[in-house]
């Protein structure tokens, strides 16, 4: 499959991401939480200068160029196929769309928008962008430990044979 497909893939979830951070920023910012599924799922407005559960919260400029270098690794190796296999290559576009939807907040507005609160238990707000990177990295991490073999090559083959 063409890098272009995964590309697009990965503009698309960061339209949606953009959208649902637009969306939160125009219609949740100072509305407290509203509860989309009582007592499980919220909506609230959160301004997270850090990155996961605020770690190195005011550090935005840093996270920020962090996040660009890794936007543009994942983009080579999606491009180069790295991890050649189509599962591993869907799995780095999930990341990569993370990556840059959690950048462009950083770079326009200082902090990342985020708004999904699970409610039945305590945990930091997220956003779609976080979730396309944690799932992402999650089931590619899964795939390297459980099936990823070291392939044999025909050079070190003969070599065992001689």
């Amino acid at each position: 499959m063409s890098a272009a497909v995964y590309y697009l893939v990965a503009a698309l979830l960061v339209v949606v991401d953009q959208v649902t951070k637009y969306l939160t920023r125009a219609f949740l910012a100072g509305q407290g939480t509203l509860e989309v599924i009582p007592g499980v799922l919220g909506l609230t407005y959160v301004e997270n200068t850090g990155m996961a559960f605020s770690a190195f919260s005011g550090f935005t400029p840093v996270l920020a160029v962090l996040s660009l270098a890794v936007s543009v690794l994942l983009a080579v190796a999606i491009w180069k196929k790295w991890l050649p296999q189509p599962f591993c290559q869907w799995m780095l576009t999930l990341i990569l769309a993370g990556a840059v939807g959690n950048l462009i907040d950083r770079a326009f507005f200082g902090y990342v928008t985020d708004m999904i609160q699970v409610l039945f238990v305590q945990f930091a707000v997220f956003n779609v962008a976080d979730c396309c990177v944690v799932v992402g990295g999650i089931l590619l991490a899964a795939y390297i430990v459980i099936f990823w073999r070291d392939e044999e090559t025909p050079s070190a083959g003969k070599e065992a044979e001689k």
